[in-house]
This record gives C-alpha cells, sequence and structure tokens, in this order.
C-alpha cells in the first residue's frame, strides 16, 4: 500500500440534463481512491452502513484499493442528491443524510499509519487532526475542505493548516478562507497558514498550484462528453496525490506533473455518473489523456530579434 486516503463513502442520488442514477457509489473518499488507483495503491478509511451494497466495496478492491479501513457502522450510509443544470456549473442539492456518518471516528490500521502518503478528503476538520495524530512520519500529506467547515470549524482547520503540505481549494473557498479576493492574494495568504502548497481548483476552467516561490497553471480539458460532474475535484485530488506516491517525490516537478495526472483522471470523472467512466479505462487511457493536457499547453520559446 502506498498512500491512505481518508473521506466520505456515499450513495448519491444524481439528476443531469444527460440521465440520473439512485443510490450509487459516491463520497470524496471512493472519488478520490478511484482516481489514485491509476497510479498507486491506495488504503481507503471511511464508514458506511448496513444498506451499503458489498458491491461497491468489492468494485473498489477490484481497483487494488484496500478497504480493510472501511467500517460499517449500524444504521444507514451518506445519502446526498443533488441536480445539476444545463451549465452544469449551476447545482442545486436536493437532500444531505448524513446518517453513520454522523459518528465516524476514524481509526487507521496499522499498515495505512506507515504509509507515507496521505489524502485528508473533504471530513470534518476536527477528524482530519484526529487522523493526522494516528499517523507516522509522512513525507506529503494533503488537505481538502469546504466552506462548511471555514466558517464553522476554523479553529480545527487553522490547527490541520499547519500539519499539511498542501490545501486544496475551489476559489470560492480560497477567498472564504483568506478574505482575499484576488486569487494570487489568497494563495499567498493560504501559504502563510502553513501548507508549503496551494492548488485552487476552478472546475472546467482548470487549476493553478502555488508555492511561495512559484506558480503553474493548467486549462481544464476540453470534454465532448460530459455526463455527471460530480467527484471532478476529489478525482482530481485522487490523481494528484496517486501520481505523487508513485514517484516517491514532491518536488516542483512531480507536483508539476501530478497536476496533469489529476486534470486527466478529473476529466474522464466527468464522462459517466459515479465511478463508471474509471471501470472502463486502464493506465495507457489516463496516459493517454495527460498527453493530450500538456500539449494543449505545449508551445516553442518565444523569439526575439
Amino acid at each position: 500500500m502506498d498512500l491512505s486516503i481518508v473521506g466520505t463513502m456515499a450513495l448519491d442520488t444524481v439528476e443531469t440534463p444527460f440521465g440520473n442514477v439512485k443510490d450509487a457509489l459516491g463520497g470524496s473518499g471512493s472519488y478520490a481512491g478511484c482516481a489514485a488507483s491509476f497510479f498507486a495503491r491506495p488504503g481507503l478509511v471511511g464508514v458506511v452502513g448496513e444498506d451499503f451494497p458489498e458491491e461497491h466495496l468489492a468494485s473498489l478492491r477490484s481497483r487494488g484499493i484496500d478497504t480493510s479501513g472501511v467500517e460499517r457502522a449500524p444504521g444507514g450510509t451518506f445519502r446526498w442528491g443533488g441536480r445539476y443544470e444545463t451549465d452544469v456549473n449551476v447545482r442545486t442539492t436536493l437532500f444531505t443524510e448524513l446518517n453513520a456518518l454522523e459518528r465516524f471516528d476514524p481509526k487507521l490500521p496499522d499498515d495505512y499509519k506507515k504509509t507515507k502518503y496521505l489524502f485528508l478528503a473533504n471530513i470534518e476538520p476536527g477528524l482530519q487532526n484526529k487522523v493526522l495524530d494516528q499517523c507516522g512520519s509522512l513525507e506529503f500529506t494533503i488537505l481538502d475542505t469546504m466552506n462548511f467547515w471555514i466558517e464553522g470549524y476554523r479553529a480545527e482547520l487553522d490547527r490541520a493548516l499547519k500539519r499539511v503540505d498542501a490545501v486544496m481549494l475551489n476559489d470560492e473557498e480560497a477567498r472564504m478562507l483568506t478574505g482575499r479576493g484576488n486569487l494570487r492574494a489568497a494563495a499567498a495568504a493560504a501559504l502563510e497558514m502553513g501548507p508549503r502548497i496551494v492548488v485552487v481548483k476552478k472546475g472546467e476552467h482548470g487549476a493553478m498550484m502555488f508555492t511561495k516561490s512559484s506558480h503553474f497553471a493548467l486549462p481544464g480539458y476540453p470534454l465532448e462528453t460530459l455526463k455527471d460532474p460530480t467527484g471532478a475535484g476529489d478525482s482530481f485530488a485522487g490523481g494528484f496525490i496517486g501520481y505523487v506516491a508513485s514517484r516517491g517525490s514532491a518536488d516542483e516537478e512531480t507536483l508539476r506533473q501530478a497536476m496533469v495526472a489529476g486534470t486527466a483522471t478529473a476529466s474522464y470523472c466527468c464522462e459517466d455518473f459515479s465511478i463508471d467512466r474509471f471501470r472502463t479505462l486502464n493506465i495507457s487511457d489516463v496516459a493517454a489523456r495527460a498527453a493530450s493536457v500538456g500539449e494543449a499547453v505545449r508551445f516553442s520559446p518565444l523569439e526575439w530579434k
């Protein structure tokens, strides 16, 4: 096992202009684990209820994801329902049922504590700190968060930010976290909070990475087929840390390559519902998509008289 991923596991009901699904496999941990599995061997920590289909766990295991860190708790599984408009950037949450997630107390199996790479997906910041307390010597850790935690759990979030290498935010979250309207200024302010890397996810418009000495930006991959954007951000994060873990390094060049890996996996995620597109992919498909992303931003140095 190369890395640990701690996040939500859910049963999603999703409506888009292109179709709908009910009780499909979802959750930040599920998406991130599937994306990371193209590059590395992830272990997944999460909680499900008594109603969670065994076939979903089997599907994750078929991708080489270790699920010994998944707890099956009494009661129902975390459920989320959402509807996307024709402009899929516009989403309405129809319902959220926390169920077993409300009592989630993540416990890492011994093997997970030994991994050097960790992704703290979108869960309550106090739980993220509990996970960090259980870990041994980590080489690279990414934390994801959301506006609800930024507004209501700031003290625990600030503590967690001091303990990780990178934070991933969308542009709205970056502005909310820092109070800065300009994204570069927001990233600079976030870097002062502890992490050495800030990644700002901009949905279909790509992603930007900032350190104190550099910045790097990629456009989103232009899709011909888009069915469901749910989980794209988590897939980006999973592809990112999966690639870093596969290289055993988090230097500047590797991080830039990881941005490409994340962009490629996130784009595939949007081509079908749930993790269904990942089921039909292999690493050569992801490599081809990554090459296309690289080609889109390739140019020769300008010539000057």
